[in-house]
């Protein structure tokens, strides 16, 4: 699509009809004072409260606005994923619509950026959520993404990012991948820079999130390990592991047949089958790797078609781009 404005604000949208009205207000008040265009894209992610009725109350009185309707709930990635494609801006920003991200950083992400960044990302260094089932995980999971990814962010679950639009040319979104964004962009060898933004508790409505979502991010990981890693290389990722757990294999299975021998040969009944937990970090590990190449596959299927990960079921306003859009994801 052709870039024609210097900023598009893309906030993926759940059951926020408490925050909806409040939340465009502070945008609006931040926005019109800056001097370069704009436009603000909500993608509604199948919500089931009156969120959608007050985006279109939003929409028909600002020229400024689009929303975006997805058909269910397809998960934040896939949220951002549709506000991408529908983006006219040569920056890209992103932000909840809970009123935990404040509009008033907008400018100074967009001022880190100009110094030479191809990607921003806001660090809640003061978060206001729970300590155990959102800070602590929070917390182990930024450390396990720096030391696996090598992109060292202090919070890289944020969703308040800067990017240039021509980063998404090279990442295609799956899964829970929009944590991942700054590593994927790395990997295309992006600038990244960091700084802190604020973070405000949670008025109305309840999170979306929970520590199960903990296992997903992992998993999406380790994904992201084999992309960036072990994409061009993929037997390394699974021959190394494979040919250790063969020779333990082989090892264990020779020990158990010596014991057994020799516990014969002295009347002593046979030893127990010591290979079995062997067997089961093998079988363990198989299932991982199997996970691993479903999920190249499934990238395969969906881009060698070029099929979005969501369906859309309406746009506002109704223009004619918006027509083919809808059209080209049904």
């Amino acid at each position: 699509m052709e870039r024609f404005i210097d900023l598009s604000l893309i906030i993926p949208i759940f059951n926020e009809e408490e925050n909806i009205l409040l939340l465009h207000e502070r945008i609006k008040s931040v926005l019109e004072e800056q001097s370069f265009s704009y436009e603000v894209i909500y993608v509604d992610d199948g919500s089931t409260d009156n969120t959608i009725m007050l985006l279109q109350s939003i929409v028909a009185h600002d020229a400024q606005v689009k929303v975006i309707q997805l058909r269910r709930n397809f998960g934040q990635t896939a949220a951002i994923a549709a506000g991408v494609d529908h983006s006219c801006g040569e920056v890209l920003i992103f932000m909840d619509g809970d009123l935990q991200n404040d509009p008033v950083d907008i400018p100074r992400l967009l001022a880190k950026l100009n110094e030479g960044y191809d990607v921003v990302s806001g660090w809640r260094k003061n978060r206001q959520d729970a300590q155990l089932s959102r800070k602590l995980p929070s917390w182990l999971a930024n450390r396990l993404i720096a030391k696996v990814t090598g992109v060292s962010l202090h919070d890289s679950g944020c969703t308040l990012k800067a990017f240039r639009w021509d980063v998404f040319q090279h990442i295609r979104l799956y899964g829970e991948m929009h944590r991942f964004l700054p590593a994927y962009a790395a990997i295309a060898g992006a600038k990244i820079a960091e700084i802190e933004v604020a973070h405000h508790p949670r008025q109305f409505g309840v999170s979306k999130y929970g520590i199960s979502r903990t296992i997903r991010v992992l998993l999406d990981l380790l994904t992201l390990k084999m992309m960036g890693t072990y994409r061009t290389r993929p037997l390394h990722a699974f021959g190394i592991p494979g040919l250790l757990l063969l020779s333990l294999g082989l090892i264990s299975g020779t020990t158990a047949i010596g014991q057994s021998v020799i516990q014969r040969s002295i009347h002593q009944p046979s030893a127990p089958n010591k290979s079995l937990p062997l067997l089961g970090l093998g079988f363990g590990l198989q299932c991982l790797m199997t996970g691993i190449i479903a999920e190249l596959l499934t990238r395969i299927y969906y881009e060698t078609q070029e099929k979005p990960i969501y369906v859309v079921k309406n746009l506002f306003p109704h223009t004619q781009l918006a027509i083919e859009k809808e059209e080209e994801a049904a």
